[in-house]
């Protein structure tokens, strides 16, 4: 049974920096997207990126683009998302999952019951 675990969240200022850690075991994850989702209180999850096998595809949501940098590393199947210059609307918890394409990830149709996530909380 696969599982997924997030690590990394914290409270931080605005303009502040955190690196987010996807750590994926028990499953398949090869040949598969990772991508990162959050979800703010109140409202639905939502995407913020993901990234291919070979990395050569990466994708991002308009919100985090620029500023939140998604990489992988295979030999650990562990995922990241370094998250730059956070503003309090990007306070949310923060989940990881494995996708079979860019088009369904970004849909949010993914591959793995979500975990735990972690909490990024931004304070103005």
């Amino acid at each position: 049974q696969a599982q997924l675990v997030e690590s990394g969240g914290g409270l931080v200022q605005a303009g502040g920096s955190l690196r987010l850690s996807c750590a994926a075991s028990g499953g398949t994850f090869g040949n598969y997207l990772m991508g990162w989702f959050r979800r703010a209180p109140g409202k639905e999850r939502e995407f913020v990126a993901a990234i291919s096998w070979s990395g050569d595809a990466i994708y991002y949501a308009v919100s985090v683009k620029g500023r939140f940098t998604i990489s992988r590393d295979n030999a650990k199947n562990t995922a990241y998302l370094q998250m730059n210059n956070l503003k309090p609307e990007d306070t949310a918890v923060y989940y990881c999952n494995a996708g079979s394409s860019g088009p369904a990830i970004r849909s949010g149709s993914v591959k793995y019951s979500w975990g735990q996530g972690t909490q990024v909380t931004v304070s103005s």
